[in-house]
């Protein structure tokens, strides 16, 4: 039986996902398509809102911190976010030698309410959903959105499918965009939220806590998830640019590759919420981050659209992997009182590496060509999945300590 927070935040979820289906999955090819975007431009759609989060976490953080109650400026932060929709909608009315640029300051501001909005969620729903309940409560969640966010994408495929370079139809997409973000705002101000004790408020005044990195638990995840997301995240912009550019993929084409990956997730969430369950988190990822090692050696394999349809699939299983993992790994060692500083501190990380990353893996691109560049990222990828195992084995090997090992299933 779900509890009430629990219920809203499926719904908010969904509106969420449709709202970010209708827009974010459509920037790259919007910014190739209709607004000419060079690659430089296209591998900064990637790098650009890592940047604006890294400036932006740890204020964020520090208002958050000071909040008794969060929902109402989680919530304003996402209607702000919205709005931007509208402003990208008018980007095709500017000079043509100033849209690529004027798309990405867009895209960029939309993170600074966006970091407060995201950082905000999590420590809204870490506290109303019990540690007990989360393994489940996030895998039934991550397979829902997923459903609706396969036939969001299936629809406006099909609807779409010969308006690829047709601006009028991403204006009405990015519009449409907006009304469900408005309803995002709706269902997060649904949320039952508790006001956090002052003493608590007090105690977290500061900007950051230091002894978080005393947590070897803690420490050992950043070092581990950080490595993991800079191979991941390289290959943003690759894939993007051999989609559109070298397979000629339209939009109903990346509505499929979309759909196929999608669909793949909805069935392999509830494996890995058993797989972690009977094995541990950490070993579970290694297997994942190896996974998704293969993704971008075996796209460029071939401009075959049903092939890469294929491989999509075969990169969704993965993905699912990540999603649930990762972030259920997060909560876990972060230690509670003090995870707020540790939501914020990962945040800030993983900003610089979704920054540094992309434009990497696009200088990569140009020096080497799509083919070498993506066999690079992918046996960076198989590296990341090596350090997963280095933790795994760090703490089989101390597994008589109680506090990094007391639970057999869950702990790594």
């Amino acid at each position: 039986m779900r509890t009430y927070n629990e219920k809203v935040s499926i719904y908010h979820g969904m509106v969420s996902t449709i709202a970010v289906n209708l827009a974010s999955n459509f920037f790259p090819i919007f910014a190739i398509s209709i607004l000419g975007a060079t690659n430089y431009q296209v591998g900064l759609i990637s790098s650009l809102p890592p940047l604006v989060a890294l400036v932006m976490t740890i204020p964020a953080a520090i208002l958050l911190n000071r909040l008794e109650r969060q929902k109402k400026t989680v919530a304003l932060s996402v209607f702000w976010a919205r709005i931007m929709f509208l402003l990208l909608a008018g980007v095709v009315f500017i000079h043509s030698s100033y849209q690529s640029w004027a798309f990405l300051i867009i895209v960029a501001l939309m993170n600074v309410p966006g970091t407060i909005s995201n950082i905000g969620w999590q420590t809204l729903i870490s506290g109303m959903i019990k540690e007990e309940r989360r393994g489940a409560f996030f895998s039934d969640r991550n397979r829902l959105l997923t459903i609706v966010g396969m036939v969001t994408t299936l629809i406006i495929g099909i609807v779409m499918k010969k308006q690829t370079e047709n601006a009028a139809a991403y204006q009405l997409l990015f519009v449409i965009a907006f009304i469900f973000g408005v309803l995002e705002v709706f269902f997060l101000m649904k949320h039952k939220e508790k006001a956090a004790p002052k003493s608590s408020i007090e105690q977290k005044k500061s900007s950051m806590d230091w002894t978080i990195f005393k947590d070897k638990g803690y420490k050992w995840f950043l070092i581990s998830a950080l490595c993991f997301n800079f191979s991941w995240q390289m290959a943003w912009g690759l894939f993007n640019i051999y989609h559109v550019k070298y397979a000629h993929a339209t939009i109903l084409w990346i509505s499929i590759f979309s759909v196929g990956n999608q669909l793949v997730q909805i069935f392999s969430f509830p494996l890995w919420k058993k797989w972690a369950e009977q094995k541990s988190n950490t070993l579970v990822l290694v297997w994942v981050a190896a996974g998704m090692a293969t993704a971008p050696f075996l796209t460029v394999l071939s401009t075959n659209l049903v092939y890469i349809t294929i491989v999509q699939m075969t990169s969704g299983f993965f993905v699912s992997g990540t999603t649930l993992l990762l972030f259920n790994l997060l909560l876990e060692k972060s230690p509670k009182e003090k995870r707020t500083y540790c939501i914020t501190t990962y945040n800030v990380l993983l900003s610089f590496v979704a920054f540094v990353a992309p434009q990497i893996g696009i200088w990569f691109l140009e020096v080497t060509g799509i083919v070498k560049s993506m066999g690079i990222i992918s046996i960076l990828r198989f590296f990341s999945a090596l350090v997963f195992l280095l933790m795994y084995l760090k703490f089989m090997k101390n597994n008589k300590s109680p506090k990094f090992y007391s639970r057999k299933k869950a702990s790594y």
